[in-house]
């Protein structure tokens, strides 16, 4: 296991922009480069969705109702992901995870069961 702490949520106006940063620790060079890591969010009610996911070798996948908008990235050497949003709507309202030790056969899983580690979550708000 990893430990994972989110940070960068808050409420922003429709249309506005959010950088969300996971900082992970712990781990090993393979916890961090040889799985996938990933955003997922719950709004209150419904069910955990992957949002976007990254593998070791910066593949990445989204949710169609992120593409074009949230871009994910990683920094092995400061073992930190990224999940840049942008054209925020109300419907994002959620709030959102890190996940590492994803499986990444035959791509990064969409899962969250299959996901080893979690943080705290960050609470993303529009208006």
């Amino acid at each position: 296991h990893v430990q994972l702490v989110e940070s960068g949520g808050g409420s922003v106006q429709a249309g506005g922009s959010l950088r969300l940063s996971c900082v992970a620790s712990g781990g090993t060079y393979n916890t961090y480069r040889s799985y996938c890591m990933a955003w997922f969010r719950q709004a209150p009610g419904k069910e955990r969705e992957g949002v976007a996911a990254i593998d070791s070798d910066g593949v990445t996948r989204y949710a169609d109702s992120v593409k074009g908008r949230f871009t994910i990235s990683k920094d092995n050497a400061k073992n930190t992901l990224y999940l840049q949003m942008n054209s925020l709507k109300p419907e994002d309202i959620a709030m959102y995870y890190c996940a590492a030790e994803g499986d990444n056969f035959p791509a990064c899983s969409w899962f969250p069961v299959e996901y080893g580690s979690w943080g705290q979550g960050t609470q993303v708000t529009v208006s």
